[in-house]
Formats: C-alpha cells, structure tokens, sequence
C-alpha cells in the first residue's frame, strides 16, 4: 500500500498539482472561509463588463488546453482507481477523458465565452402613472454551489457558466474524479487569473468529507444556490437537507413511445440512437414504449439487441423477442445508465401517457408519430423539462439547444427547468427611477 500511494503521489507531484488538506478545526469553519473569499471575488468579478469576462475564459480555455498532459496523467490515476473499486462500464465512461474529450471540453470553455451575456439585460420596463420608471434587470446570483459526481467536465462546464454570469462558484466533485478535477481547475484558474478574474472566484473543495457537504447545505447567507448534479440518492440528500435554494437536476428517466403511425424507419434510427449512442448520459432513453398497432415492433427490438443491449419487458413485450427478460416493478423507475432498457407494448397514446405520468422523472420524454394531432396532445400532456417529438433523446443537452455548455437539466418547476445555462444562473432586480416623487 505505501509504495502504490508514493507512486502516485508522485504521478500527482509530476503533473503540477497537489491535494490540498484543510487547516480548519471543522467542515463549517472551512465553508465559512471559501464562502466569504468567494462573495468577496464575485463582487469583483461582478464589476468586470462583459468583454472582460469572455477573455478571461477564452484564456481558461487556452489554459486548459496546454494542460493536457497534466489533466490525462491525473485522469489516468482516476481510471485506475475506478477500475480498483469496480465501477461500471458506465461509470467508466463518463469518468474517461482522452485528447479528443478534453479537446471538447476546453471548445466548451471558448463556446461559453462567446455567448451572449445575460447580466444586464433589460427584461421589461414600465413608467407608471406617478411618473416613476421600472425596469427589471438581470444581475448574477451571487455564489453558487455545485456538487456534482463522477464527470469531471462539469468541473469546467459549472466554471464557465458561473464566470460568464458573473457568479462566483464552490465546486465539490466526487471522489471517483478528483485528480482530474484538480488538474482542470488548475488550468482554468491560471487562465481566468491572466484574464483578471481573482482566483477565489472559482474553487473546489479541498476535501471529500461528506460532513463538508452538510456544511454546504446548511450555509444560509454564505451561498446563495446549490446545484446538484448526479444520481436519485445525492439529489434526495441535497434536496432533503438543504437550507440553501436548491436548483436540482434529478435523474433521467427519459421515454421514447413510437406511435402506431410512426414512420417504421425513423422509429429504428430514433430509438436506436435514443438509447445507444451513449448509454451513461441523463438524456439516454431508459423506457421504449412500443404501440401494440405499430407494424415494425419487431424490428426495433432486433435493432437495439444487435447492438447488444439487454432488454427488460413486460409480457407483450417479451413476446416479441424470446431474448427479452421479464421486467420488474422496479425496472420502470430504474435510470440504468448502461446498455439495459426497459421495454412495454400499450394500447394508444393514452395508455403511454398514462404510463410516462407514473414513471417519467421529468426529464426528457419524446413520441416518434406522423400524426400531428397525436404529436401536439404528447407536448400539450407531458409534463416533463423536455419533450420531443420526432427526435432522440439524446439532445437533451444544453449544447444541442445552442445554450452552449451546461450547468444541468432541472426537472423542478421553480426557477428554471431544462436545460440550465447563463439564464438560468442569473436572478433580476428592479431599478426604480425617479424625480422626487413621494408615496401620499
């Protein structure tokens, strides 16, 4: 054991970085000072205009590009790791970073900063009777904090989000990406500091102590918003012991119903690509619902099991294709996250809204049909984040609706839902203007 932690320690050492202990007596005391050094950099960065700011995160980007070596070497460690402690293929995947992955992550960066900036804008305006003139103004949220799992992009990802939208942000990644999320944010802060940004604008938390978490939640006036990112288990701890305004973003169990009128061709491409372009994202479909009047049923099922995922039905279902299991009650409310889908045969449009009104998490649902009477009853009744018609799941992403990377899909109703992006991480304020106008 100790010379496999000297070596990696050593890795670690070789690739600029290292883990940074806490010096405070407990979780609350550390908070309270990576708190307050961040409101103290978010009202600096809330004074740099929008030019400003897209630099700074272009240089971030550069940063992080020229720290190639260094991030793979660190993810290296992590893949290791993961394998040691068994995670999935799943989990391993969206752990993985390669040239090409990182490459994308830092175009994310670049992306971000060439968006529009939000902070600002005027909403609405109005002049009342009085004389007295209202605008409503967007302005940024202040801190945010984001806990988040095994992907490290979203270290990057939440980073230039919350910098573009003038927030400052606490980041607490899981155990499983540490390394790699200590090299990232390394990059980026050098890039965001030559760009002007301080920084404690952006910082990850120095430990994995879970009571750090707690901490977290509990500091009311410190953080502003919490921001979740990962499966059912931490989105219920966050949501249930959050003092802080939580923006969740909970699992994904998307639905994809092929309708008796759905073109038999887009339905295979639609549902092939649904579930097994890639498997270990939230948009990935986990429930097909197959109408018992579609003719090619038959025909999907082959398609996905030729592609070698595992099929969990219902009893019509398994009559289609000997080599799908039963399914379990629970298998409805299962996000598998792998090449494993739930698969049921209904009767009408009724019986699929009636069976993704029990089982959707609200992420994201869509229906394959060229009926568009059919089409506008699905996005009129389903009351999910993202509903879709005609398309596959997997653009349920920030990036595919042109917002740029993404903080998370929030399946709630309070803020914002779908996709969040810079206008999901800004509130507003009025601005009253008058002439000396006083209240009778």
């Amino acid at each position: 054991m100790r010379t496999a932690m000297t070596a990696e320690n050593t890795l670690i050492a070789e690739a600029g970085y290292t883990p940074v202990e806490s010096p405070e007596s407990s979780p609350e005391a550390l908070i309270e000072r990576l708190a307050s050094a961040g409101r103290i950099a978010q009202r600096t960065l809330a004074r740099m205009d929008s030019p400003a700011k897209a630099h700074a995160l272009h240089r971030a980007a550069q940063a992080l590009r020229e720290a190639e070596p260094d991030v793979l070497a660190a993810n290296a460690l992590d893949m290791a790791a993961g394998a040691a402690r068994g995670l999935t293929g799943a989990m391993l995947d969206r752990l993985r970073l390669d040239s090409g992955r990182l490459a994308g992550i830092a175009d994310a960066v670049d992306a971000v900063a060439d968006l529009p900036d939000p902070v600002g804008d005027v909403i609405d305006r109005a002049e009342r009777p009085n004389g007295l003139q209202l605008s409503r103004v967007r302005v940024p949220i202040g801190l945010i904090g984001i806990i988040y799992e095994s992907r490290p992009n979203v270290t990057a990802d939440a980073a230039a989000l919350c910098v573009r939208a003038g927030n400052a942000v606490l980041l607490r990644g899981g155990s499983e990406a540490i390394h790699s999320n200590r090299a990232i944010l390394n990059a980026l802060v050098k890039g965001l500091v030559e760009g002007g940004v301080p920084a404690d604008a952006v910082q990850l938390m120095p430990t994995q102590d879970r009571a750090a978490v707690g901490a977290m939640l509990r500091a009311t006036g410190l953080i502003d918003m919490i921001v979740p990112r990962g499966g059912k288990s931490l989105v219920a701890r966050v949501q249930a012991d959050a003092r802080v305004p939580v923006l969740a973003h909970l699992d994904g169990i998307c639905h994809t119903y092929v309708h008796a009128a759905a073109d038999p061709e887009m339905a295979r491409i639609v549902a092939l690509n649904a579930k097994m372009r890639r498997t270990g994202i939230c948009g990935a479909m986990e429930t097909l619902l197959i109408d018992a009047a579609f003719p090619a049923a038959q025909d999907i099922v082959g398609d996905l099991l030729g592609a070698g995922c595992e099929l969990r039905g219902d009893s019509r279902a398994q009559a289609l294709n000997p080599a799908i299991l039963p399914a379990t009650d629970e298998d409805w409310d299962t996000e598998y996250l792998d090449a494993v889908l739930s698969v049921a045969v209904v009767d009408g449009l009724d019986a699929a809204l009636d069976h993704i009104a029990r089982h959707s998490s609200g992420h994201t649902d869509a229906i394959v049909t060229a009926d568009n009477a059919v089409a506008e009853r699905f996005l009129g009744e389903v009351d999910s984040a993202i509903v879709m018609v005609n398309a596959s799941s997997q653009f349920a992403d920030g990036g595919e609706f042109g917002l740029g990377a993404e903080i998370g899909i929030a399946t709630g109703r309070i803020h914002a839902r779908g996709p969040v992006a810079l206008e999901g991480l800004t509130t507003y304020k009025w601005q009253v203007r008058g002439n000396g106008q006083t209240r009778p």
